[in-house]
This record gives C-alpha cells, sequence and structure tokens, in this order.
C-alpha cells in the first residue's frame, strides 16, 4: 500500500491556505487561492502533483459536502417572498447567458476556433454560464453598506432563485450527457426525482423536527450524524435511480435541514470538515485537471471571448429582468452587474462536465480564466455603478454644505451661550442676543 496520498493531501491543504490567505489580503475570494494552487502543483505548473482515483473522489465528496452546506444557509422563507423581482431577474439570468454561451461555443467550434465543438458541449458551456456566487456579491454589498438597499435585496433573492434553476438546468444537461434517453424520458425523471425529494423532504424534516423537539441538548450531536446520511442518501438515490446529479441531491438534503430548528447548528458543524479538507481538495483537483497543451491560441482567444460574454450575458439578462419589474435604468444595470461573479458554483457545473466527459480538459482553462476575471471585475464594477447613482445628486451638494455651515454657526452661538450661563454671570443671563440669533 502506498501513503503517497498523505504527501499530496500535506501539499494541497498547505498550498491552498498559503495562497488563500494571500488572494484574502489583495479583497479576493480565497476560492481564487485554491485554484492557482492546484494550477501551480499541477501539470500546468510545477507539475509535482497528478488528479489520481483517491483524490478524485475525495474532491466528489468535497462537491457533495459544498453543495449540502448551501442548502442548509438558503433561506426558505426568503425564497418565497422574492415574488415577480427575484423570479424574473433569476429566470432573464439564467435563459440570456445560457443562449449566448451556446451561442459562442457552438459558433466557436464552426469556425473553427475550438478543435471540438459538439453541440452539447456548448449548451454545457452556456450552462457554466448561468451560475451566480452569492457569497462575493454580498460581501462586496455589505463592505459598500448597500446589501439592504432594494437592489441589494433584489441581488440576494434572485441569486437564490438563481441557483435552484442554475441546479434544473445542470441536472437536464447532465441527464441528457449521461446517456441515449430521449429528452421527454429525462424530464420525467427529473419531474420524479423532485417529487421524490419534496415528500422525503417533508418525512425528513417532520421526523427532525419532532426528534430535536424532544431531545436534551447534551444529545444535539447525533444530529450532524444524521444530517449527513441524509445527505449522502439523497446524493446516491439522485444518481443511481433518476440519473439526477448527486450534488442536486445534496442541495435538496440541504433545503430540508435548513428547515429544522438546529439548522445553523447542524451548519456549523460541517464548515470544519469543509475547511479543512474536502473543499481544498476539490478547488484544487479543478486546478489540477487544467493543462498547459490545451491553451492554444484560438483557445486564449476564446478565453477572451467567455469572459466578456459572461459579463455582458448578465448584465442584459439580469438587468432586463430587473427593468421588466419597474427598476430604473441604473438601478437595473446595479442589479445585472451584482449578478455577474461565477464563483464556486461555475466550477461545479464545469467539474460535472468534465467528469461526464462532455467538456475537454483543454476547456477548463477558459472556465477557470472566466470564473477569476469574474471574480475579480465584480467588486470593481460594483463600486463604479453604484458611484455614478451619487453624481446627478452632486449638483445639490452646495446647498447640503451652505445648510450644514448655518448649522455649525448656530451651535456655536449656543454653546458661547450655555459656557456663559455656567460661569453665573448676570450678562450671561441677560444676554438673550446669541441664543435667540
Amino acid at each position: 500500500m502506498s501513503y503517497h496520498y498523505l504527501l499530496d493531501l500535506a501539499l494541497i491543504l498547505l498550498s491552498t491556505k498559503v495562497l488563500g490567505l494571500f488572494t484574502q489580503r489583495i479583497q479576493m475570494p480565497q476560492v481564487v487561492g485554491a485554484l492557482l494552487a492546484g494550477l501551480l502543483l499541477g501539470p500546468a505548473g510545477l507539475d509535482i502533483l497528478a488528479e489520481t482515483e483517491f483524490l478524485s473522489q475525495v474532491s466528489e465528496l468535497g462537491v457533495i459536502v459544498l453543495m449540502f452546506s448551501a442548502g442548509m444557509g438558503t433561506d426558505i422563507h426568503e425564497l418565497r417572498s422574492t415574488g415577480k423581482a427575484g423570479f424574473l431577474v433569476a429566470l432573464c439570468g439564467v435563459l440570456v447567458p445560457l443562449a449566448m454561451g451556446t451561442a459562442l461555443a457552438w459558433g466557436a467550434g464552426e469556425t473553427g476556433l475550438l478543435t471540438k465543438g459538439s453541440f452539447l458541449e456548448a449548451v454545457f458551456v452556456g450552462t457554466i454560464l448561468t451560475a451566480t456566487s452569492v457569497s462575493i456579491t454580498v460581501e462586496t454589498l455589505r463592505e459598500m453598506g448597500r446589501l439592504d438597499t432594494k437592489v441589494g435585496n433584489t441581488i440576494l433573492a434572485a441569486a437564490l432563485i438563481d441557483d435552484v434553476l442554475g441546479l434544473i438546468a445542470l441536472t437536464l444537461v447532465s441527464s441528457v450527457a449521461g446517456g441515449d434517453e430521449s429528452v421527454l424520458l429525462v424530464l420525467v425523471k427529473i419531474v420524479l426525482f423532485f417529487v421524490s425529494a419534496l415528500v422525503v423532504g417533508v418525512a425528513a424534516k417532520r421526523a427532525f423536527t419532532w426528534m430535536m423537539e424532544r431531545s436534551h441538548e447534551q444529545n444535539l450531536r447525533r444530529y450532524p450524524v444524521l444530517a449527513f446520511v441524509l445527505c449522502l442518501l439523497m446524493a446516491y438515490c439522485a444518481e443511481a435511480f433518476f440519473g439526477v446529479a448527486d450534488i442536486t441531491g445534496a442541495y435538496a438534503a440541504g433545503l430540508v435541514i435548513s428547515c429544522t430548528p438546529k439548522a445553523a447548528y447542524i451548519q456549523s458543524k460541517f464548515e470544519p470538515l469543509s475547511y479543512l479538507l474536502l473543499t481544498p481538495v476539490f478547488f484544487a483537483s479543478i486546478g489540477i485537471d487544467v493543462t498547459v497543451g490545451g491553451l492554444t491560441t484560438s483557445m486564449a482567444i476564446f478565453s477572451i471571448l467567455l469572459l466578456v460574454v459572461s459579463v455582458i450575458s448578465k448584465v442584459v439578462g439580469c438587468g432586463l429582468g430587473a427593468k421588466l419589474c419597474g427598476f430604473d435604468r441604473r438601478e437595473s444595470l446595479q442589479v445585472g452587474v451584482g449578478m455577474v461573479c461565477r464563483g464556486e458554483v461555475a466550477l461545479i457545473v464545469a467539474d460535472r462536465g468534465l467528469s461526464l466527459g462532455v467538456l475537454t480538459s483543454a476547456m477548463m482553462t477558459p472556465v477557470i480564466i472566466t470564473v477569476i476575471g469574474g471574480t475579480i471585475l465584480t467588486p470593481i464594477l460594483l463600486k463604479l455603478v453604484f458611484r455614478t447613482k451619487a453624481e446627478p445628486q452632486a449638483s445639490g451638494l452646495t446647498d447640503r454644505y451652505q445648510k450644514t455651515a448655518q448649522l455649525d454657526i448656530v451651535a456655536d452661538r449656543l454653546l458661547e451661550a450655555d459656557q456663559r450661563l455656567m460661569s453665573g454671570g448676570e450678562s450671561g443671563d441677560g444676554d438673550g442676543t446669541g441664543e435667540k440669533s
């Protein structure tokens, strides 16, 4: 038995942590550092690590836990109360990038820009562009003090719905890519899966709630284990019986747990597992899968085009949805820019396409460039579009400064009068002109 996997894990965890801290210091998500670590250690860099069956399995478990945690962090009530605005923004934010991404990849294959350009691969590229990363945008808006605004709430609600619609699109495309089944049969299986997931979810929620209400605080340690069992079972059943992506089953299990009384406690217990081992291995393995040989001149051109289309498609799609809901032009632009960042969701979709054999390993390079580029551009673009909102108010700044100056003068006079009163002198009591002024 070889113990080389221990050295592989040590190198991955150390490099992802070091580069993650570095990217965090330059105001970028740590996921970018994990990707860079994989690129650095893999064939595209120093060629120290290569993809193994062990790393592949740990990586798959990592993405399952990642989506399970995402489901636990989803607010079902907020998802229901978003209404027309969130749904339209999310729907347009999925359809437009899907169409533009598919058209770009299909056109690149037809013109010879891509050596392999099947229609299914083109659709998968479009599916990658439907993703939206909630965490990066929310953190940026929080730092800017714009999260609690109308635009900020709409972005958050649309991003939650976008995750659900994106998972449905991923499930459909993955099911079609996995066999020769007809689209109708695939849709029937998807419907059956969601019906089964709903039934199992309701039963599991009632069971968890019943047990939690009757147990003592010291017995809470059993629930993270039971929740993880539910996650693994739903992920397995999704793949084995319905042909649905296992991450969809994991996400559904997370939604079930999010409705239980101890959801926050259970989620907190999964953070160390994900943070210490599974998530770094998953993101690093994506970087390890990237090969330098796939980045030809044509692929470099396609990478730039994919990044441009990824930005434009979200701005146009989500901005159109916001416009239809009554937002003005500037607010629609802000909503669209807020949905640009793809983050880990796009990487998950791309990794699914790679495991199914739909995407080539060379295609991972444009995807990673798109994710990193979007991660860098989103905070910058958000600051720009929110700053433009203050520019039309510049004409009123002079009046504000004049009013502020007048108030300062009055305050100074009141302070002088108060000091005279405190001195107890007759002149202070009789001098009412200062206060009246």
